[in-house]
This record gives structure tokens, sequence and C-alpha cells, in this order.
């Protein structure tokens, strides 16, 4: 499996990754035995990015990825990701106060059980909090050990440049295939100038260019 660096973070994954979402019923039912016998033979294979989020099941899916990795923990790059809330009533809201960043990232580190998140996102970008405000309680995360690289997810490219100026961003993740591209070249541009690593999602366009559609 080709490997690929993180910006300037130095840490090394694969060139492919493996999101969870799906695990935790994001495109209907999901069972959690399948979905670890997934995990496995993805390390088999050499993916060594793994990529989660507190949202996906509401904390269903770092306990899940936390149990499948196991006592292998140590030989892959964890990512997970803060910031979007459950409101009253199911919507989804957004939170980036700092006292949320680090509350998040004690919960994720419990769930997930592990020490050290080695990539850590904000979920969606608040826009009520100023980004420098959140990725500055990011950043005190690092220097207390608990994290080792920041991201940012859905982010513009104006949001990314002060982040980075905030503390090193090490990857910018968007969706991004044949079916959604014009936004995120923009944001692919700017992350180049910076150094920073660009992770796309949904790369197939949600299975629609898989072929397996009729």
């Amino acid at each position: 499996m080709p490997r690929r660096r993180l910006g300037a973070s130095g840490l090394s994954v694969s060139a492919l990754g493996l999101g969870c979402m799906s695990f935790s019923g994001a495109y209907g039912p999901s069972d959690d035995e399948a979905a670890i016998k997934v995990i496995h033979a993805a390390l088999e294979r050499g993916v060594t990015f793994f990529d989660s989020s507190d949202m996906y099941g509401w904390g269903h899916n770092e306990t899940l990825l936390g149990r499948a990795l196991g006592k292998r923990r140590s030989e892959i790059v964890l990512a997970t990701k803060f910031g979007q809330t459950r409101r009253e009533g199911g919507a989804n809201g957004v939170d980036g106060r700092p006292a949320y960043v680090k509350e998040a990232c004690e919960a994720s580190l419990k769930r997930l059980g592990t020490e050290v998140i080695d990539l850590y996102y904000q979920h969606r970008v608040d826009p009520i909090v100023p980004i420098e405000e959140t990725v500055g309680a990011m950043a005190e995360l690092v220097r207390e050990g608990k994290v080792r690289a920041l991201g940012l997810s859905e982010a513009r490219p104006e949001t990314i440049r002060r982040a980075h100026k905030v503390h090193e961003i090490a990857a910018v993740q968007l969706e991004f295939s044949l079916l959604y591209r014009v936004e995120a070249e923009e944001a692919l541009r700017t992350t180049r100038e910076l150094g920073i690593s660009f992770v796309a999602y949904s790369p197939l366009g949600r299975s629609l260019l898989t072929g397996k559609l009729a």
C-alpha cells in the first residue's frame, strides 16, 4: 500500500483510508460484527488510516472502532472529529467553544480506548465561535499530549488560513469526487500552498460511481 505524509505532522498513513461512518447506521442498518470484520480485513491489506467521529452513531462508532483495533491500535493512525452536536428535537448543531473542544476530546479518548488521538478534526466550523478560539483550544490538547495533529473538515480557504496561523493544520477533509469538485478544488489549491494534506471523503460519490447501482 502506498503511503502519504499528513502535512508537516510527521504522521505517515496509507494512501487509502477507511472511513467508518457507514458502520453506525448512516446509510441504513449496520451490524457490529460485520463492521469489525471489515476493519480487520482493511488492516490485513495495509490500511493504516482510520477515520471516525463522535457524531457517527453519537459515540457508537468510536466505541466500535476502539473495540475492533484492540491491541493493534499502535499500528494505525487514528482520526476522529468533534463539533457536531445533537439538539433537542434531533436536529444537528455545531459547537466550537474551547470548553466543548476539551470535553469532546476527553469523551472520544475514553470511547476509543486510547491515550492519544493521532489526528483530531473540527467536524464543522462553528459560525459563531472564531476559528482562532477553537483551534487555540485544539492546540492546547496537542501540548497536553492528548492529540498529535490537527485537522479541519468542510472548511473554506480563508478559514483554513486563519486556523493555520494559530497552529499547524496537518489535514483538511472535504468531499471530492467526479460528482463534487468545484468547491473542493478551491480548498485543494489552498492546502497545496500551505503544505497541508487534503483528505478526500466520499471519492466514489456515496456509491454512485461504484458501478454497482442500476
